[in-house]
């Protein structure tokens, strides 16, 4: 090969080499991966809001621009309430100090986006997280004919835009407003104010707070909100019930609610517990708590799922783990009837098919449960108990002839004639004696 050939692709490597920094910057705020969003896009889109840059310029965001005048108006009403006035000014110089490791939580940051920008941005965005759920709080705070406050509608799609994973502002930002708006070091207040806020977003039992530590452990509000879930018991420390997968041990997924109760599993309604992860198996009984389940319920799900991906939680992926486990017993609508007859499902969509179908698809292009998949142990007791003999003979029977009220029918008849043609035979058999 020609040596100058060599040379060229030789330098055109080192050029290339000297141009990659050293580490990766340590970003928290990413966008969803391809696979991902393609499932369902709309579920990490913004309904109402946009916060942060990735939704910033979307030529498809005309229906978002209404709520740009309400983050003016917002922060007006917050300058103004001060006495004397406070000066835009505070603000722009706090988080201008703030700038350069902002912008280095953001993976996929628009290289247009100026640091003029970038801080009007996070002021705007920032002041009026604050403000809303400062305003969601104290009636006293509220402007008169506020719209966000007069229709209901808003602040559910408010509390759904602001969890979303690629919506996100650092959380140390917004504590940083919070200093500036009430008192320094009130932080406890302001995660009061944030877990009241999202409170009624979360489809299950078992959220609480999140213990007070440094803002900088927290990512951003749908860290907060991961952080505020209780996860199951073997993930937080306690519990024989959920046990680790041991390496190398193959993973058997269990059967629909439909195939489970045909092997005698019994599902009960454990609307009393620690944590809607708190499933567990005992004595032939699959006891769950209740998961409401409204429009809200996939978007959420599905970037909490996304979070998970994006992050190491030390095997602690406890949401995707539930979601998977639900995957497994949800096959179709008559699953879904199964566990609302329980009071399992509480189902705000009406259509069981619906639930049904958007339970499978959660798990689509979602990286499969590793070795500390939380309900390994329970999968393992659910088929032990399964494989008992007489438990395996009555899912056959019920699978075979007792699968509808005319197979029943059916079999009932059966039995009738052939109990008649016993009878008839020992009759005929006795006259003949």
């Amino acid at each position: 090969m020609d040596p100058d050939i060599i040379t060229q692709a030789s330098d055109g490597i080192i050029e290339k080499l000297n141009e990659v920094t050293g580490a990766q910057p340590e970003c928290t705020i990413y966008r969803v991966h391809r696979h991902l969003r393609n499932v369902n896009p709309k579920a990490y889109e913004p309904e109402i809001i946009v916060i942060g840059p990735y939704h910033r310029h979307n030529n498809n965001n005309e229906h978002l621009k209404m709520m740009e005048g309400h983050k003016l108006r917002y922060l007006k009403q917050l300058l103004n309430a001060k006495n004397p006035p406070d000066d835009v000014g505070r603000y722009v110089a706090a988080l201008g100090r703030l700038e350069a490791e902002a912008r280095r939580c953001y993976a996929d940051l628009p290289e247009t986006l100026t640091p003029a920008e970038f801080i009007q941005m996070l002021v705007l965005d920032g002041c009026f997280i604050v403000q809303l759920v400062r305003k969601f709080k104290s009636v006293m705070l509220r402007e008169k004919n506020d719209p966000i406050f007069q229709m209901n509608w808003m602040i559910n799609s408010l509390q759904r835009d602001l969890m979303l994973f690629e919506n996100q502002l650092p959380f140390f930002v917004l504590c940083e407003l919070y200093d500036l708006i009430e008192a320094p070091g009130q932080h406890s207040r302001f995660w009061y104010l944030l877990f009241t806020f999202f409170t009624s977003l979360y489809p299950g039992q078992g959220s609480e707070q999140m213990p007070i530590v440094d803002p900088r452990q927290v990512k951003h509000l749908l860290d907060f909100l991961h952080q505020s879930w209780l996860p199951p018991p073997r993930c937080s420390g306690g519990g024989s019930s959920h046990e680790v997968i041991t390496l190398g041990t193959r993973l058997r997924f269990i059967s629909s609610a439909t195939r489970l109760k045909e092997a005698n599993v019994k599902f009960d309604n454990k609307s009393k517990g620690n944590t809607l992860f708190d499933v567990r198996f005992e004595k032939g009984s699959m006891i769950m708590a209740p998961l409401t389940i409204e429009d809200r319920t996939e978007s959420f799900l599905r970037n909490l799922i996304a979070y998970e991906q994006y992050y190491e939680h030390n095997q602690n992926n406890f949401v995707t783990d539930y979601v998977k486990f639900l995957d497994c017993i949800v096959d179709s609508s008559a699953d879904v009837e199964i566990l609302s007859r329980r009071g399992i499902i509480d189902n705000w969509l009406g259509d069981e098919g619906k639930v049904a179908e958007m339970v499978n698809k959660l798990g689509d292009s979602v990286a499969g449960p590793g070795n500390g998949f939380v309900y390994a142990k329970m999968f393992e007791d659910v088929h032990k108990h399964c494989r008992k003999r007489k438990n395996n003979w009555m899912a056959k029977l019920r699978r075979k002839y007792l699968y509808s009220p005319w197979a029943i029918v059916s079999v009932v008849v059966g039995l009738v004639l052939l109990l008649l043609t016993i009878t008839q035979t020992l009759f005929t058999i006795l006259q003949v004696v």
